[in-house]
């Protein structure tokens, strides 16, 4: 979020144009019989190497028509390098591959390249010497003088291109060599990324962070580091130095959010290294099985390749041992480059030499950057500079907070600056936390609801799964998503993620500890193992549990001590199996829901559930039995088993006293229920649906007058 350059006036610098979508850099047209196996070799093996990806046709039996899959791969390359060798004009392809490569050159802006590989220029130019003595034998050969014109039009304006001629280099490595430069040169940096809308303050940072790098001493690999506190800026220098230096390099990559991102929810460190390698040696299809299969695999691939690495966001010694262990990982030259909040990270990985400080911004930069915000231009309305200097001594020079306060003050009146710069005097500037806090308190109960659950749960969710969650709460989600965007306390990716900056999601975990600071049972969210399990595990004001969607929650253990639950709900816990036998006699369980466990196989042995309204196993498809019922349970209307793998349920069933609907549906494995079950003197329907081997009632059937539809045919021996 952070500094934003140099801007004057009412306009913002604007983004760079999108770039031509290519399916390869380069095509290479070349003459097989005079340079296949020695010139082009040694320059597609030097063009791959750097990464670049080459279009070379090898195909040795040529006809007499190019194919169109060559054309094809002409118009989807952004450089054609032509090889115009003795015998090149001698080939009737070779000189259509040159028609098609000077057309894609007007039409396409195809960037043009020819090597003038053993002939002088002037030779293809005029078609004398070597070179028109071949083509004089093509024409002898063809007898097309039409075709002939158009030829010699096209080396003509070839060989006025300008391009590389071998005999001006003194062997064949330094010719390929520059022309491998001269190639990288052209394409245009795809590594490019979004640094900041207002780039305000940041050359003075590169300068010094360049300073650190040297990288002019290319027979030097060397580890840097760059730490702050969160929002001071660190992943925006880093994004700014990475796009100025990342084409002086064979590969590189940057590796955001490595703290968010190493978790094992996230892919973990093995989808990190995957990023690395695919990254650097631009193969989306490298594959890392695991953490210690990655650290050889990026020593061995890596160790001869000059690289450039932006690990951002570290925050615990064990990612940079995973992903950059020690210099000696990558090739000489190699830059890599550290992100963190914390400076003695660094120093365990002996990057203490090389490590730079983000301070806060200066009062000139801070004026500009706030001003963007609040004005959308380089400096205040003239009705507005003496509220401007307050409120830049209230964000101390952070660019998050100048940031946050300036858009939370833009298109506001004089007396809206006046009553929320008053509020911000009850605030010291210098805690970051209260600065932040100020957007939080501007909210309504319904936003700031919404902002604490993204803060504490949603954080990287997207926008659509997390807008369904919060509606049911009743939140309004859509527009409260909306406006905390806009005020800059979320962000939402090109992915239609949630995100917040590091500082705002521990503010936002700050208000809700605050809330009841020694006593976790009394706050409104709980995130924290540690909380979570003292509230689970001392019993604390606990009247509901929610554990939907946890991905890696094998089992429930005693909650005998929760005897104040009144919900327990536990849909789509996918490695759910067992749960203790203490849930089956809390008394004032209300809600028992197991929607869409497919691994659940073990519930309590029995149900002792006075209270409970609702049952739901629907989905649960490794499910083999049915508690037994130890009590009257009066007020369990309807029970739902769907997909089970039960074969009966008990005769205790008839202790379900409230019940009035049960529904059976895909139980492959149910034989019969009991025959007690129609003693219910309320229930009225009972749905057997797709359950094949179930054997029917016969005269007992709805003596209560219930019903019992079923889709199945019956089984032969049993009448309906």
């Amino acid at each position: 979020m952070a500094f934003q350059s140099g801007a004057s006036s009412s306009s913002s610098p604007s983004s760079s144009p999108p770039i031509r979508s290519c399916n390869h850099d380069v095509f290479l047209s070349f003459r097989g019989e005079d340079v296949r196996n020695n010139f082009i070799s040694h320059l597609y093996k030097a063009l791959d190497e750097r990464g670049i990806n080459t279009y070379i046709d090898n195909n040795l039996e040529r006809g007499e028509e190019i194919s169109p899959a060559l054309f094809k791969a002409i118009e989807e390359s952004m450089i054609s390098i032509i090889v115009l060798s003795k015998n090149y004009a001698e080939s009737r392809w070779c000189l259509d591959e040159l028609l098609k490569i000077l057309d894609c050159k007007e039409t396409k802006k195809q960037i043009v390249l020819p090597i003038f590989f053993q002939v002088d220029p002037s030779e293809v130019r005029h078609q004398n010497g070597i070179c028109g003595k071949s083509f004089d034998k093509l024409g002898d050969k063809l007898k097309d003088n039409a075709k002939m014109l158009k030829w010699k039009e096209a080396l003509e304006k070839v060989a006025h291109i300008s391009g590389f001629s071998s005999a001006k280099f003194g062997n064949e490595s330094e010719c390929i060599e520059k022309i491998v430069q001269e190639v990288s040169s052209k394409l245009p940096n795809r590594t490019c990324l979004h640094v900041v809308n207002y780039p305000i303050g940041l050359e003075s940072h590169v300068e010094d962070i360049n300073m650190l790098l040297c990288i002019e001493f290319i027979n030097e690999t060397r580890m840097i580091g760059i730490f702050g506190t969160g929002g001071i800026g660190k992943t925006t220098i880093a994004k700014e130095v990475y796009n100025c230096i990342a084409d002086k390099f064979e590969g590189s990559c940057f590796l955001a959010n490595v703290r968010e991102n190493s978790k094992p929810d996230k892919g973990g460190l093995v989808k990190l290294q995957k990023k690395i390698l695919s990254n650097i040696l631009r193969d989306p299809k490298v594959e890392v099985d695991d953490v210690d299969r990655g650290i050889n695999m990026i020593q061995e691939k890596l160790c001869c390749k000059k690289v450039l690495l932006v690990l951002d966001d570290i925050d615990c010694l064990d990612q940079l041992e995973k992903l950059s262990g020690r210099s000696d990982w990558f090739g000489l030259g190699s830059r890599i480059i550290i992100t963190t909040r914390d400076k003695h990270i660094l120093v365990q990985h002996d990057v203490g030499n090389w490590i730079y400080p983000m301070n806060e911004m200066d009062a000139k930069d801070a004026l500009k950057l706030f001003s963007w915000h609040a004005f959308k231009r380089d400096q205040p309305d003239n009705d507005f500079v003496e509220l401007t200097e307050l409120a830049l001594q209230y964000a101390g020079g952070l660019p998050l907070a100048l940031t946050v306060v300036g858009s939370n003050l833009r298109g506001r009146d004089i007396p809206f600056w006046r009553s929320e710069l008053e509020k911000y005097q009850r605030i010291p500037h210098k805690k970051i936390y209260e600065i932040l806090k100020i957007s939080f308190d501007g909210l309504d109960d319904f936003e700031k609801n919404i902002f604490l659950d993204i803060a504490c749960f949603f954080k990287g969710d997207e926008r659509e799964y997390v807008t369904k969650i919060l509606d049911s709460c009743g939140f309004f989600a859509y527009a409260g998503i909306k406006n905390l965007n806009d005020k800059c306390l979320i962000t939402i990716d090109e992915h239609d993620r949630l995100w917040m900056h590091d500082l705002l999601e521990d503010m936002g975990k700050e208000i809700v500890r605050q809330e009841s600071p020694k006593e976790p049972g009394k706050r409104s969210r709980l995130w924290f193992y540690k909380d979570v399990f003292e509230v689970l595990e001392k019993n604390k004001n606990l009247t509901s549990i929610d554990l939907s969607d946890s991905e890696y929650l094998t089992n429930i253990l005693d909650l005998s001590r929760c005897s104040n639950l009144e919900k327990l709900i536990l849909r789509r816990c996918e490695s759910l199996v067992e749960i203790h036998d203490s849930v089956g006699f809390l008394n004032k369980l209300v809600e028992l829901d197991f929607t869409y466990c497919s691994s659940l196989k073990k519930l309590p042995r029995s149900f002792k559930l006075r209270s409970l309204k609702l049952l739901d196993f629907k989905g649960c498809t490794s499910l083999e039995y049915f508690p037994e019922i130890k009590c009257e349970m009066e007020h369990l209307k309807c029970v739902w088993l769907e997909s089970t793998v039960i074969q009966e349920l008990p005769s205790s069933i008839t202790y379900l006293i409230g019940l009035e609907e049960l529904y059976l549906e895909g139980c492959k494995s149910l034989v019969r229920l009991p025959i007690n079950i129609f003693q219910l003197k309320r229930l009225k329907n009972v749905s057997v649906q797709n359950c094949p081997n179930f054997e029917y009632f016969g005269k007992e059937v709805g003596h209560n007058g219930q019903s019992m539809p079923c889709t199945q045919p019956p089984k032969s021996n049993n009448p309906v």
